[in-house]
């Protein structure tokens, strides 16, 4: 098989295990490997690390993909999930600001909205409310989920007159509304007292995002926290931030 034929088989792989398994097969094949196919081979096994919760590894190997020279932004962004992972969020962070200067315009305001969403988890509210204004400005057609998550950002970093009701109204009428906007409408929601409304989509996320691709529940894992901690806090009528 060439190297190429093992990516597929990595691709396609149906758990973390095979993932890897194939993708190592890949990467010792006696084969010519052009430097895409070679960095997507890596970036096989560092899914197939993540996955089982390897962060150690996984960093590594996003870290060994980058010097390729190729997926630049996307083996940065790779690295800095992986940090995030370990709590190593000043890594996280460098990782996530060089993927905004090197990636592309399209993906800048994605970058600067993980970096964003790293901080306000980790409750660094002034440095999220910067990644997020650069994201905000960057974004297109998903600017009203960064625009919202801004402004839950301004909120717990004190700012008054922040309009969480207008945000909701925005971001609800947008396709982004979906999947990780449903965690931002939620909180939004609690601020702006509505609980019911808070409820239904912090549900939805935790729901969604617990029945989807592992590597997508796992890189949540803070946000699914953050979601049932305050259903916890709503199913007893308290408000929350």
């Amino acid at each position: 098989m060439s190297p190429e034929e093992y990516l597929s088989r990595a691709l396609s792989a149906a758990t973390p295990r095979a993932r890897g398994i194939w993708a190592k097969r890949g990467l010792a094949s006696r084969a010519r490997i052009d430097k895409t196919t070679h960095a997507m081979l890596l970036r096989q096994l560092y899914l197939s690390h993540f996955e089982r919760r390897n962060f150690k590894e996984a960093l590594e190997l996003a870290r060994s993909s980058l010097t390729l020279g190729v997926l630049a932004d996307v083996l940065h962004q790779d690295a800095a999930r992986a940090a995030a992972a370990l709590g190593e969020l000043n890594i996280a962070a460098r990782h996530l600001r060089t993927a905004a200067r090197v990636g592309p315009a399209s993906r800048r305001a994605f970058h600067w909205w993980t970096l964003g969403s790293i901080f306000f988890l980790a409750d660094r509210f002034r440095d999220a409310v910067g990644a997020l204004e650069r994201a905000s400005r960057w974004g297109t057609r998903d600017k009203p989920l960064y625009q919202g998550h801004l402004a839950l950002a301004r909120i717990a970093a004190g700012e008054a007159g922040v309009d969480a009701r207008r945000c909701i109204e925005r971001l609800a009428a947008v396709p982004a509304g979906q999947g990780y906007g449903r965690f931002v409408l939620g909180l939004l929601a609690i601020h702006a007292r509505r609980p019911s409304e808070a409820r239904g989509h912090l549900q939805a996320f935790v729901e969604r995002s617990e029945s989807g691709r592992l590597t997508t529940s796992i890189a949540l894992d803070a946000e699914i926290t953050r979601a049932k901690k305050a259903l916890s806090t709503l199913s007893r009528g308290v408000r929350t931030g």
